[in-house]
């Protein structure tokens, strides 16, 4: 990982934001703000930050928005930023595609822990080789996977959590180790966050090849690739 990665910084309030530039640049970070949701797409295309932290309320469009038009594109890491509990548990869901969630008000220091986690995380998906089996292909490089040659489209947690089933086809992953593949910063979710992920893959691979048979539920114990 590069000390001079780039942090963009999506946050409407100069006090909060000028804070995290602060720390950020302490750690070797170079940073750049923005302070509303309209013109963060066209920005990221054309500089192409390492990371992006998304405030979900901002002046124009809001960061559920911006983190849908980014993943139409980009595998940028993105780690909302928001004051609304009640928002969690649609964020756990990251059909969006956000990779990890942070609630204010929060600690500068923490912020820039889970930039390093996100970043480092990043670094060693890059390093893996791709993956293949019965059809399937993961190019972790790419942060794709495709099926018969069919792109998937997944969000970065069903991409994860594809990834570690066919790492090794025929074991059976317990939903807590697929958890923590999932959230490496040792949160704790429900076995039903995992359940709808591997739902959302089912249904995306499904819809792409007309089966879903490659992943199969174990009751009780969790899920395996077939």
């Amino acid at each position: 990982m590069s000390d001079q990665a780039q942090v963009l910084i999506v946050e409407d309030e100069p006090k909060i934001a000028g804070l995290l530039e602060d720390y950020l640049r302490q750690s070797h970070y170079e940073t750049h703000w923005i302070d509303n949701g309209d013109t963060v797409d066209e920005w990221c295309r054309k500089n192409n930050p390492d990371i992006v932290l998304l405030d979900l309320m901002l002046p124009g469009k809001d960061g559920l928005t911006v983190c849908r038009e980014l993943r139409s594109h980009s595998q940028v890491p993105i780690i909302m930023v928001t004051a609304r509990v009640d928002e969690i548990d649609r964020l756990l869901g990251l059909e969006l595609g956000a990779d990890d969630y942070i609630c204010k008000p929060f600690s500068p220091r923490e912020v820039v822990a889970r930039v390093k986690a996100l970043l480092r995380r990043a670094e060693m998906t890059r390093a893996d080789p791709a993956t293949s089996y019965r059809g399937l292909t993961i190019d972790d490089n790419k942060f794709s996977a495709t099926v018969d040659g069919h792109a998937l489209g997944l969000t970065p947690v069903e991409f994860r959590l594809l990834a570690l089933l066919a790492s090794q086809p025929g074991r059976v992953f317990s939903r807590d180790q697929m958890m923590n593949k999932i959230y490496m910063d040792g949160r704790v979710v429900s076995d039903r966050t995992v359940d709808s992920h591997v739902k959302n893959l089912r249904q995306k691979i499904h819809d792409t090849i007309g089966s879903d048979d490659l992943i199969r539920s174990i009751y009780g114990v969790g899920y395996k690739l077939e």
